[in-house]
């Protein structure tokens, strides 16, 4: 299976090592597609005053030097058609952020890497609807065929990362694992279905004590992969603590993902 793991953002140089070191048994497991995961900038968060991260040039350097330190695989995030093919010279993965999943420039220009493009499926939008993303990259990749494994052959992934429901809360709808899997690989992003928007007062809270319970969910109905932010002391983690998993806590959930993945092939 796909296992996309890191902390939420670059913090320091230190604690992404720190965080870094202790995710190579995943990476030596020969059962698991490991995808070491920070964000060098997080640019949509809900005060101007949250933590965003190194930026562009030092937050490449770093994750640089994380997969030549550890021999990782890495993913991150962009947020504009400009840092698509300067980060996808250092990445393997280009991880759309799900509010801006819709956004043709950003989409056209990771496909024009050589990247796999994992699209994040927006908190508003209909799960069918994701089909639409994932031609914008297909097309753009000279691929005409649609579904599943022409997306998996191009390199296309999308990520549930649960839907709006009223305020302050996000609600993972099971059956859109199904749905999305009709036209490209799917990744369930634990941590953040758990996100509780807006909820501290100008930053998002979670609840990620769900964290393990959906991921058996997801595992139970069938996802290609998972996400989970991870960190060695979330409550002191300076961009989504409350969602992120300790990291003691991460192995506990690929052990049950494991087990309920293994059940199911008897």
């Amino acid at each position: 299976m796909i296992l996309i793991a890191g902390p939420c953002v670059i913090e320091s140089r230190e604690n992404l090592l720190r965080v870094a070191e202790k995710l190579v048994s995943y990476h030596e497991d020969e059962s698991i597609d490991f995808y070491f995961k920070s964000s060098f900038d997080k640019a949509n968060r809900t005060s101007i005053d949250s933590f965003r991260g190194p930026g562009l040039d030092e937050g490449l350097k770093l994750l640089d030097e994380v997969r030549r330190t550890f021999g990782f695989k890495l993913l991150t995030d962009i947020h504009d058609y400009t840092q698509a093919k300067p980060v996808g010279e250092v990445v393997d993965v280009l991880q759309i952020p799900a509010f801006l999943c819709r956004q043709t420039d950003l989409l056209v220009a990771a496909a024009q890497t050589k990247c796999v493009v994992n699209v994040k499926k927006g908190q508003f939008l209909n799960p069918a609807d994701m089909r639409y993303s994932v031609k914008k990259v297909l097309e753009t990749r000279g691929v005409k065929e649609e579904g599943y494994e022409a997306a998996k052959r191009a390199g296309v992934w999308l990520t549930e990362r649960g839907s709006t429901f009223g305020y302050g809360n996000l609600v993972v709808d099971m059956r859109s694992f199904g749905i999305m899997r009709e036209f490209a690989p799917v990744i369930f992003d634990a941590t953040h279905s758990v996100q509780m928007p807006g909820a501290e007062g100008g930053k998002s809270g979670g609840k990620r004590e769900f964290v393990r319970p959906l991921s058996r969910a997801a595992a139970a109905v069938g996802v290609d992969g998972f996400f989970f932010e991870t960190h060695f002391n979330p409550c002191e983690a300076l961009c989504d603590g409350p969602n992120m998993l300790y990291l003691e806590d991460l192995d506990l959930a690929i052990k049950d993902i494991k087990a309920i993945q293994n059940a199911l092939k008897v």
